[in-house]
């Protein structure tokens, strides 16, 4: 199939894009910890409620078999994008939850991109490393 080697095994696009992932979430969840320290603000919840999301994201990934590691990966936006959508629809109009939800994944795919720039990587153990 399009995408995948021989053997099924993801592609070498696809797993560098899975490593990518599993580096910016690291990023992502550390960062998150460090803004919600203790406060009992709305914006601290927000990042703890991200920072678990995102966890157990990546956590299921990762302990995915291998051949089902992709599949996992790719529904799990989707998953989220329904959640998003079922919350958004019990909140009053005037506060217009679609446009809130849409900046919402814009700012998370803007995360993705500007945690890809600073250099981070991960070479395996868990330990992400600036050069």
């Amino acid at each position: 199939m399009c995408g995948e080697d021989d053997d099924d095994g993801p592609s070498d696009l696809e797993a560098r894009l899975f490593d990518a992932f599993l580096v910016h979430a690291r990023l992502l969840i550390a960062e998150t910890s460090r803004n919600q320290s203790g406060s009992g603000s709305v914006g601290a919840y927000a990042d703890r409620l991200m920072g678990d999301a995102l966890t157990r994201a990546r956590r299921d990934a990762e302990a995915a078999e291998t051949d089902m590691r992709q599949a996992i990966f790719s529904v799990q936006p989707l998953v989220f994008a329904r959640l998003a959508g079922f919350l958004a629809s019990h909140l009053p109009l005037n506060e217009d939850p679609l446009r809130k939800v849409m900046e919402a994944m814009m700012h998370g795919y803007a995360e993705a991109e500007r945690l890809g720039v600073s250099g981070a990587h991960d070479h395996g153990d868990g330990v992400e490393h600036h050069h």
